[in-house]
């Protein structure tokens, strides 16, 4: 059998390689300009990010381009100028007419002074106003993460709104004494203003925050600036009980718009979590007064206002149960103040159908210029395609599906000028350009390629489809199937019969859809099949799906992930002498299970951050309702699971398995890691290490749930290739 031996260096240099493919964040078109020939153009601005690992840090960088365009097709189109990395943006956002931008800038301490955040105004060709907002002092930092940040103009561009953390007051132990600082002294009295003065024995009080990514975020309030005044409001008459995020501005600008979190009895974790309790709220900029625009027992997210002014689109899902769901698309009409259903979750795809909203967000800018229609994506079992929704009758139109097989996804659409991003797992993200055909007509559309991606060579993909036996059927959603992506080398010595790399996806609710993946591509490019297995309970295959698998982790997954790899193995020519697992979050709980419930089946297995013990794991994480839910339990945030309880998830959890584990496994674990605490980790290393399994652990400071920081990215790889080529010999 051909043996797959690079070294190192070797290993090094493919990835130094295919880490250099950037991503592809942000897009923004220009206003409508006219040649002296009669034609319109218009530039789009694009934000990519890429890896540098000589830094170790992620860069961003921006390029432009021109499109020459007749309102119903595109011209021409082509790049402008060369790429610029952009330092120290933390949100930009141009105006309605697109003559101004407004930039968070976060701007180095000088000597022993901390970091600044300024607010910038630019217009064409110059920086007209900069604010510093730390010296104002108003409120914390400002937020610039996708979860409650905003900046956001105001229709007649004098005002602009951001979220901010609410400012705290100084405090000191009971035994601190300092001089008052300069001019903060009274200057009746010579002691402290009482706004100043610090508040006694508050120095240590702990502050509840958002938990996973959101470490920073406690207590957020909406902020106005008044750009002509130089002056900063924090806005009143928010109750005490929500945090606001994803505000806008009301039409005419007569109040803000904004979701409004509920924070009672205590903060759950948030990020990738639409299952939180919250509101589409309303506060008017005069009387204070606030309303509410939604019901208030649903998850709501991603308020999105119609151009006319009109309607406001936005998602909404069930509280609690799953954290990511078939969600559904509701609007509010802004002047009959009544709120309709345009979209409901699809319990399944019939076929050929819409298969369901399952997105993070909605695109900043996804409405048609008729305020009719909306633009979205979403996963469609295994691929990715961007659709098209009439608001008034519910009718949706694929916009992708005569277009090649990948994952699509809609970056803006202004003026009917629709920009995308697209990839395959051979294929880095790549800038596709289009003019969205009038209402009916939708089908006809023509997707232009304005920055291309060359194929990765040595890499060929298929998606297979396949159906649990009917003694594996759930017992009240009978008759789902699932899919696997295989992934394969198509040249070097092992293509003929590659070793098989079988990753399931953690979540457990979220996808592996047909783009690029930085690891399966530079795994396959190694020598290795790769095996990413969509079992039931993933996104994009219908609600029932979804709801399928709490109560049935640790069975019904495992089961379809071990299918899935038994029925590959059989239908394709691959080595099934080596068969090794690698995986993440519950795809590492998934991974801890197989090779405990199926030892002679895997060689070596690679995890990330995996759940191990859900019963040790509720008290530690971000998220105590996911050990409750998966489990099959109900939650509430009062009640302490009884002995039968903590039996169940103990029972539910790999490491009841940790006897049975003959398979290497090397550990990742980020110390940062509020989601899955790396507690989990060191507890199946300890479980490991006692009954003499050959393990590894890597421990990474400065990193979360994710593993996402340059360097322990490219490190955890590089262990994670040697750990396979040693293990799979």
């Amino acid at each position: 059998v051909p043996q797959v031996q690079p070294r190192a260096e070797e290993l090094s240099e493919l990835y130094r390689e295919l880490s250099q493919h950037p991503g592809l964040s942000t897009a923004c078109l220009g206003p409508d300009l006219t040649t002296q020939y009669g034609g319109k153009y218009c530039s789009l601005y694009t934000e990519w990010s890429q890896r540098d690992l000589a830094r170790a840090e992620n860069i961003r960088f921006c390029r432009q381009y021109l499109i020459f365009h007749d309102g119903a097709s595109i011209v021409y189109s082509g790049p402008a100028g060369t790429c610029s990395e952009i330092k120290d943006e933390l949100l930009s956002r141009e105006s309605p007419s697109g003559m101004l931008k407004a930039v968070l800038r976060k701007v180095p301490g000088k000597g022993k002074e901390k970091e600044k955040q300024f607010l910038e105004v630019w217009d064409q060709n110059r920086k007209v106003k900069s604010i510093d907002l730390t010296a104002l002092d108003k409120h914390g930092s400002v937020y610039d993460d996708d979860q409650f940040g905003c900046l956001a103009w105001s229709h007649s561009e004098t005002h602009l709104l951001y979220v901010a953390e609410k400012k705290r007051p100084k405090a000191e132990s009971f035994f601190e004494s300092k001089a008052p600082e300069l001019g903060t002294s009274d200057e009746d009295t010579g002691h402290p203003k009482k706004e100043d003065a610090p508040v006694k024995g508050e120095k240590f009080v702990y502050y509840e925050d958002w938990g996973e990514t959101l470490s920073t975020r406690s207590v957020p309030v909406l902020c106005v600036l008044d750009i002509e005044g130089n002056s900063i409001s924090v806005l009143e008459g928010i109750p005490e009980h929500l945090s606001p995020g994803q505000a806008f501005w009301s039409p005419e600008d007569t109040g803000v718009v904004f979701v409004g979190w509920w924070h009672e009895p205590f903060r759950l974790g948030l990020r990738h979590c639409t299952n939180r309790r919250s509101a589409l709220c309303y506060v008017d900029l005069t009387g204070g007064r606030c309303e509410l625009l939604s019901e208030d027992t649903k998850a709501v997210w991603s308020p999105r206002l119609s151009p006319d002014g009109c309607r406001i689109i936005y998602l909404e899902n069930s509280v609690l149960g799953p954290h990511q769901q078939c969600s559904r698309l509701r609007m509010y009409d802004w002047y009959t103040e009544h709120t309709s259903t345009v979209l409901e979750a699809v319990p399944r795809q019939a076929s050929g159908a819409f298969p369901g909203i399952y997105c993070g967000a909605l695109p900043g800018m996804c409405w048609a210029a008729d305020s009719r229609r909306i633009l979205l994506d979403t996963a469609q079992r295994s691929q990715q395609d961007v659709f098209v929704v009439d608001t008034a009758t519910g009718t949706t139109t694929s916009l992708t599906a005569d277009a090649p097989q990948g994952s699509w996804s809609v970056l803006t659409i202004d003026r009917d000028l629709l920009v995308a991003r697209f990839s395959t797992p051979s294929c880095p993200p790549m800038l596709k350009v289009a003019v969205l055909p009038t209402a009916g007509h939708e089908a006809q559309i023509q997707w232009i390629c304005l920055q291309d991606a060359p194929p990765v060579p040595g890499i060929t993909w298929g998606i297979h489809t396949l159906q649990p036996p009917p003694e594996h059927e759930h017992p009240q959603y009978g008759g789902l199937d699932f899919d696997a992506i295989l992934m394969r080398p198509s040249e070097g010595p092992t293509a003929q019969k590659p070793p098989l790399v079988v990753m399931p996806h953690g979540g457990p609710h979220s996808v592996f859809t047909a783009g690029w993946m930085l690891y399966p591509a530079a795994l396959c490019r190694v020598g290795f099949a790769v095996l990413l297995v969509n079992y039931r309970g993933s996104l994009g295959f219908g609600q029932d799906n979804v709801a399928s698998l709490p109560g049935s982790v640790g069975t019904q997954d495992v089961r379809d992930v071990q299918l899935c790899v038994e029925r590959v193995l059989q239908e394709e020519t691959l080595d099934a002498s080596r068969v090794a697992l690698v995986g993440g979050s519950h795809g590492g709980f998934l991974a801890c299970h197989l090779i405990g419930q199926f030892p002679d089946t895997y060689h070596a297995c690679v995890v990330r951050n995996p759940v191990v013990n859900i019963a040790s794991m509720v008290a530690t994480t971000d998220i105590p309702d996911w050990c409750l839910t998966e489990t099959g339990l109900p939650y509430k945030p009062d009640a302490l699971p009884d002995p039968a309880q903590w039996t169940e998830m103990l029972h539910k959890s790999p490491i009841r398995y940790v006897d049975q584990v003959r398979a290497p496994v090397l550990l990742m674990l980020g110390e940062d890691d509020r989601r899955v605490p790396p507690k989990q980790g060191l507890e199946y290393y300890r479980a490991l290490k006692a009954r003499g399994v050959p393990t590894r652990l890597l421990w990474y400071p400065g990193n979360n749930h994710a593993l996402a920081g340059v360097e322990a990215e490219a490190d955890g790889f590089m262990n994670m290739a040697l750990w396979l080529l040693k293990h799979l010999q």
